[in-house]
């Protein structure tokens, strides 16, 4: 048996009377650890932890909480092949995906330590004469985080670091399928040298733990990244309570493919989009809508790429494609691959669970075509490997398409044409658009975010986080 991995309250390692175990998604009988499940009674031990603390911290020095940052990046790099390996083994993604988000989650608390020291405010001179007024951002407090599985090291980077590098104190609770990436970053944090309560780890069940985050009165914020029910849940607790909240909830992504795109890159931007870490994406090009004389080029080519993907164990080099997380969201991903055919979707390749040399949930990448916007899979969103193909005629009703859904977060277009590039960027009703490259890409130093059901409250990432992990205050001086 192995031994528990413990939760992280007030600067000290606690146990608990219940655990789960890791189990790697590419090897079931590969159990990766034994994680210990904080209770109601533990989580607001963590929540009070962070509000004794959050006051010495909000008053630290800025170079105190840079050079943490700072560490906490130079270690992270240090390690990111150990880091990555563990990540891909937990979460299924390809050790090469692996190693690049745990890279990126380095260089997002590098980043975060560098803003430390970008203090900025406005001036301005009253309309009233002899007075003088300034502005200044404050931390909000104590910020609980509700995290997501899919991306288990750099979407909690992106939100511990500018909770931390703005004053705040944090309670981080991360997904239970994935509680080995957060108690390794936690435990490079906790070597920094970080003060007592400052940051808080507790693993558990949603129900438990996170509900208890999102309706403490010492929560002054919660950011949260998951599906929309849960999403919309979150925010009418946070805002009952008059609690600052922030939501990432998913997206139902098309990426527009126009008669005279580049075919090859066309395709490329496909498969990356739709099927890398396995479509499990939020940014994942779920819709592909193709004008009628690129059509037939399109899908053959997607067809033909499509029997170069290799999906095996997330470990080996030539693996393309991981299994799917867990044996719940393969069963989803089944019964929407039965949905599709119901409705008339032709499914043109993949969609089949296959066996590899050890026994994990394995299922190659799926396309269907014939399909239009009003079918399930093109409305609902799946979380796997699939993707439908919409045939429209010209860029218009491209355009009407992608923008026919209850999401808004990365939209996409391959074209040569300036024209079509330049009215898709301004016109797309989405938060992140893409010309001539995968829907799902994106830097860590500017803004991410989406409309509609995709999101709500301020920005993430970039220097768009202090809108949401500060406050602003006006001040009046009278000379």
């Amino acid at each position: 048996m192995k031994s528990m991995k413990k939760n992280y309250i007030a600067g000290e390692w606690l146990g608990s009377d219940e655990t789960i175990e890791d189990i790697n998604p590419s090897d079931i009988s590969d159990v990766i650890g034994s994680y210990a499940q904080a209770d109601v009674e533990q989580t607001n031990l963590a929540i009070e932890a962070a509000d004794h603390a959050r006051e010495t911290w909000s008053r630290s020095s800025l170079q105190v909480r840079s050079d943490i940052l700072d560490k906490i990046g130079n270690e992270i790099l240090r390690n990111s092949k150990d880091l990555g390996e563990l990540l891909s083994r937990e979460e299924g993604k390809t050790i090469g995906e692996g190693i690049g988000e745990v890279t990126r989650a380095g260089h997002i608390f590098k980043f975060f330590g560098g803003e430390v020291l970008r203090q900025n405010g406005d001036f301005f001179d009253s309309t009233r004469p002899g007075i003088e007024v300034s502005t200044f951002r404050f931390p909000v407090g104590v910020v609980g985080l509700v995290l997501p599985w899919n991306f288990p090291i750099s979407i909690p980077a992106w939100k511990i670091a500018p909770a931390l590098a703005y004053g705040n104190t944090v309670v981080f609770k991360p997904a239970q399928l994935v509680p080995a990436s957060a108690h390794a970053l936690t435990e490079i944090i906790v070597k920094t040298g970080i003060p007592d309560g400052v940051f808080n780890l507790v693993m558990g069940k949603g129900t438990q733990v996170g509900d208890t985050i999102v309706n403490h009165s010492k929560i002054n914020a919660v950011s949260f990244t998951g599906s929309v029910p849960t999403g919309r849940k979150v925010a009418a607790s946070a805002v009952a309570r008059m609690a600052k909240v922030q939501l990432e909830m998913g997206g139902k992504n098309p990426l527009i493919v126009l008669d005279d795109a580049d075919l090859d890159k066309a395709v490329d931007c496909a498969i990356q989009g739709a099927f890398y870490s396995t479509g499990q994406r939020c940014t994942a090009s779920s819709r592909l809508i193709v004008t009628d004389g690129i059509h037939n080029k399109f899908v053959d080519g997607m067809k033909a790429r499509m029997k170069d993907i290799v999906v095996d164990h997330a470990l080996k080099k030539e693996t393309t494609i991981g299994p799917v997380v867990d044996k719940r969201q393969l069963q989803q991903d089944l019964e929407y691959l039965d949905i599709g055919k119901s409705e008339g979707a032709v499914l043109v390749c993949g969609g089949e669970r296959v066996k590899r040399k050890t026994e994990g949930n394995f299922l190659t990448p799926a396309l269907f075509v014939d399909t239009h916007n009003e079918m399930r899979i093109n409305r609902e969103e799946i979380f796997g490997p699939i993707a439908s193909v919409i045939k429209v005629k010209d860029y218009d009703e491209a355009l009407s398409v992608a923008n026919d859904t209850d999401f808004g977060l990365s939209a996409g277009i391959v074209t040569t044409s300036l024209k079509y590039a330049t009215h898709f960027k301004k016109h797309s009703q989405s938060g992140i658009a893409q010309v001539n490259l995968p829907t799902a890409g994106v830097d860590y130093h500017v803004p991410f975010g989406g409309t509609k059901f995709s999101s709500y409250g301020p920005r993430e990432q970039g220097q768009y986080a202090k809108e949401f992990y500060t406050t602003v205050k006006t001040t009046y001086t009278a000379s």
